[in-house]
């Protein structure tokens, strides 16, 4: 028998977090509630999970911060939840490593898509990976001062190896094998996201920010990953 995907609900409403558990268990997930933001990286370091699903609006505990959190130990979706909807809220949240947003009220159906999508996603980074540490010799890119082994997903900044999330590192890779080449916000995300997935190419833009934090000298005066104003970016080589 095939193992259940396993959900990690983090909702202090208790009735948000009965109807996520309900369609969810009936999709053929397993599920956990936790209610506490401060009890999440106990959760996290205890038991294995495929994915998390994080309300924004937690007491005592900012959404923002667990995020963080949890984006530095684990590199599995992160679908946050809220009853906001200002974009600078969504981008937010992108920016402290979360892969998706839906706003309360939601349809649970649509919830269920949203968490199935990001799922597919990950499993497709993760064959891509695999399959690339199968082959015997890591390709390397050279890009100024990095070097990036694309078979064996690592990047290096002179020395030192930086840590990438795999959206962000499938990015970076898909612009250092097409240097000196401009594209729109919406080719990359057909590129690296696809069509399935539910978001927006706003996305884009949070990753392309976190990737310069990691690579640039001075992420607010880029060098390698620029913007190219009214057409998008392009990884000059």
């Amino acid at each position: 028998m095939e193992n259940r995907k396993k959900i990690l609900i983090i909702e202090d409403d208790e009735d948000i977090s009965m109807i996520e558990e309900a369609y969810l268990e009936s999709a053929g997930f397993e599920t956990k509630i936790l209610s506490d933001g401060n009890k999440v990286n106990e959760i996290i370091e205890a038991e294995s999970f495929d994915l998390i699903l994080l309300d924004l609006m937690l007491p005592g505990k900012s959404g923002y911060t667990i995020c963080r959190e949890i984006r530095d130990k684990l590199d599995i979706p992160i679908l946050m939840v809220t009853a906001r909807t200002e974009s600078v809220d969504k981008i937010r949240g992108l920016g402290m490593g979360a892969d998706d947003y839906i706003s309360k009220p939601f349809d649970p159906a649509e919830l269920v898509a949203r968490v199935t999508a990001n799922l597919r996603q990950y499993d497709r980074m993760l064959q891509k990976s695999a399959d690339s540490a199968h082959q015997e010799e890591p390709e390397e890119i050279r890009i100024q001062d990095l070097r990036i082994l694309v078979n064996s997903w690592k990047v290096f900044k002179g020395d030192q190896e930086i840590r990438f999330p795999n959206k962000e590192f499938e990015l970076l890779k898909f612009f250092a094998q097409h240097p000196n080449i401009v594209f729109s916000k919406e080719q990359l995300f057909e590129k690296i996201w696809g069509f399935d997935y539910a978001g927006d190419s706003a996305t884009v833009m949070v990753h392309v920010n976190r990737i310069r934090e990691k690579i640039e000298d001075d992420s607010k005066n880029p060098k390698i990953l620029e913007t190219v104003w009214g057409a998008g970016y392009r990884l000059n080589k």
